[in-house]
C-alpha cells in the first residue's frame, strides 16, 4: 500500500503539533508521499515585503509579485524546513514542487469571473510519475510543496489537496493507495457538534443514506465528492482525519473515515 498524506497549514502553523506529526509519519512503514499546505507564513512574508495579500472566496490571488513569494516560501522556506526536520528523525525525504522532474506539468487557469493569477489547474493524467517510482523504490518520501509549472518556465500555485488527489489517482495504476486528508477534525462526523461522533467506513450506498437522512453538514460534502472522485479514477480507498491520527489511519483499524 502507498500512502499519499496532505497535512494542512494548521499543522504547518503549530511547531508542536508538526513535530508530533512528522514523529508519526517518520514511523509509517512502507512508500508514502506527503503533501504539504503553506499555512500563514507566505502571508507574513509578504507583509514584511511590502507585498499584500488578496483573496476571494478565501481563495488566494496570485498576481506576479504573489507567485515569487509563495514559491520562495512553500518551495523554499516550508518544504525545506519539513525534509531537514524528517531527516533529523530518520526518514529519508526530498523536497519536490511540481516543476522538479516534470513530475506535474498544469495550465494556468483561464480567467472566467475571476482572474485568480498564476494559479495551476491539473490533469491527473499528463503526470509523470516515473520519476516519483523511483524515488519511492529508492527508500525516498517525496514532500511536494503546492506549487505547480506550465511547461514555459511559469510556477504556478496550486491547491495542495488537489496536488495529493492527482498523485493519487495517476500513482494508482502502480500501487494500491490510501489517500489520507489530515484535517482539525476526527473524522467525517455524523454530529457536526460532537467530535467523538466519527463515522468509521463510508461508501457509496452509506452516503446515499447520510444525505437521505441529512445527517453531514455542508462544509463536508466537498470533501467527500472529492473522495469519491478519486475512488472512481483508481484510488483504492481515502481517509479523513485529524493530523494527530495519522499512524494509525495507516492501519486496518482506522480512527478517522475511511471512504471507500
Amino acid at each position: 500500500m502507498l500512502f499519499v498524506i496532505k497535512v494542512g497549514g494548521n499543522v504547518i502553523d503549530n511547531p508542536v503539533l508538526l513535530q508530533s506529526f512528522l514523529q508519526d509519519l517518520t514511523a509509517i512503514q512502507g512508500p508514502k508521499i506527503l503533501i504539504h499546505g503553506g499555512g500563514k507564513i507566505a502571508t507574513r512574508i509578504g507583509d514584511q515585503l511590502g507585498i499584500e495579500s488578496k483573496y476571494v472566496d478565501g481563495r488566494r490571488i496570485t498576481d506576479a509579485a504573489t507567485i515569487d513569494v509563495v514559491t520562495m516560501v512553500y518551495g523554499g522556506l516550508v518544504n525545506k524546513q519539513l525534509v531537514a526536520k524528517l531527516q533529523a528523525l530518520g526518514c529519508n525525504a526530498i523536497g519536490m514542487t511540481g516543476a522538479d522532474a516534470n513530475v506535474i506539468p498544469a495550465v494556468k487557469r483561464p480567467v472566467k469571473q475571476i482572474d485568480y493569477g498564476f494559479v495551476g489547474d491539473i490533469d491527473p493524467a499528463r503526470l509523470q510519475v516515473g520519476p516519483l517510482k523511483a524515488m519511492l523504490d529508492a527508500g525516498l518520501t517525496p514532500v511536494f510543496a503546492p506549487l505547480t509549472h506550465d511547461g514555459q518556465g511559469q510556477m504556478l500555485n496550486t491547491n495542495a489537496d488537489t496536488i495529493a488527489s492527482s498523485l493519487a489517482i495517476a500513482l494508482s495504476a502502480h500501487y494500491k493507495v490510501r489517500l489520507i486528508y489530515c484535517f482539525e477534525k476526527k473524522g467525517v462526523l455524523r454530529d457536526a457538534q460532537d467530535d467523538d461522533s466519527v463515522i468509521n467506513l463510508i461508501d457509496r450506498t452509506v452516503y446515499a443514506q447520510l444525505m437521505e437522512q441529512k445527517a453531514l453538514s455542508d462544509g463536508i460534502l466537498p470533501k467527500l465528492d472529492n473522495a469519491f472522485a478519486a475512488i472512481e479514477s483508481g484510488v483504492k480507498e481515502v481517509l479523513i482525519g485529524h493530523a494527530a491520527d495519522v499512524r494509525s489511519n495507516t492501519t486496518a483499524t482506522v480512527a478517522g473515515t475511511l471512504i471507500r
